[in-house]
């Protein structure tokens, strides 16, 4: 089905966001060499902070609502809170390509707690686009080869999925405030409540402190807070207010795509036979799920 230019543009910026997540696990990976996994994210926080206040017209005539209060904490909780501390902790245990594969479980909690909570509709189609997309992803990090070290991948893997039931929770909290406030000013929100959340965490005992500026990994932090937190969920944010949560959350099945895209490009891996066969099954399921909520009920 044809879409409209309009409708195109929220599609487009989905794309683009998950273009920069997908860049996070190189990054990050990058960053933990050097610095301990929550100097890492509290700096990443601190960078979009500083960015934000770039921008003092965001916050200008914004009428607080008392009912949403609520939504905005347990958003702000969910992500980037208790999602980062999860996923900081998964890739420290976990390879990047398993980290990637459990992401693809995302869409499918979405779907089924926006057809529960946001009464959005969930078809035998969208249902059918979300599965190929998932076998697709969950084949095509099973066939890709672990580039990192993975001490504990059990482990590693049950926290990426604590990230991602994390993740949901802020979809849907994202989905009922983008009614209201605009997707730049709930980013900036969420890049200045998660400074504040993860520098008091500087301060345990369990935390090692930086000694010195390494350029690289320093680098990647100015680039995870700058470009990837602030230009990703904007993006993503701007997404979900045009279109159902459970339609904008399976893009994130392109997540594994695209790291292995810049793998090629960057690091001059090359994809096998199978991995192009797995990364044209997410583009196809990704492209069938889209297709089956144009009436759905928009969030109060």
């Amino acid at each position: 089905m044809k879409q409209s230019p309009g409708r195109m543009v929220p599609y487009s910026c989905l794309v683009l966001a998950m273009v920069l997540w997908a860049s996070t696990f190189v990054a990050l990976k990058l960053a933990f060499r050097t610095y301990d996994p929550m100097v890492v994210i509290f700096g990443r926080m601190l960078v979009a902070s500083l960015c934000a206040l770039c921008f003092p017209f965001v916050f200008r005539n914004i009428t607080f609502r008392s009912k949403d209060m609520k939504y905005m904490v347990i958003m702000v909780i969910c992500e980037p809170c208790l999602y980062f501390v999860f996923e900081a902790k998964a890739l420290v245990n976990t390879s990047a390509s398993q980290a990637g594969m459990i992401t693809t479980m995302m869409p499918l909690l979405v779907a089924i707690a926006a057809w529960g909570i946001l009464k959005e509709e969930l078809t035998l189609k969208t249902v059918f686009g979300f599965l190929i997309a998932v076998t697709g992803a969950l084949w095509l990090s099973i066939s890709s080869e672990a580039s990192q070290h993975a001490p504990n991948p059990v482990w590693g893997n049950f926290l990426e999925f604590m990230a991602m039931v994390c993740g949901s929770g802020y979809a849907i909290c994202l989905k009922k405030l983008t009614d209201h406030y605009s997707a730049v000013f709930l980013t900036f929100l969420q890049a200045f409540a998660g400074a504040i959340f993860f520098f008091p965490i500087l301060f345990f005992p369990s935390t090692t402190l930086p000694v010195e500026i390494v350029p690289l990994p320093f680098l990647a932090i100015l680039y995870l807070g700058g470009v990837v937190t602030l230009g990703a969920y904007g993006c993503y944010n701007y997404g979900v207010s045009q279109i159902p949560a459970s339609q904008a959350t399976a893009f994130i099945n392109l997540i594994p795509v695209f790291t292995l895209t810049m793998s090629v490009v960057i690091l001059g891996e090359r994809f096998t036979f199978v991995q192009y066969l797995a990364s044209g099954l997410v583009f196809i399921g990704v492209i069938l799920s889209q297709s089956s909520t144009e009436h759905a009920p928009a969030a109060k």
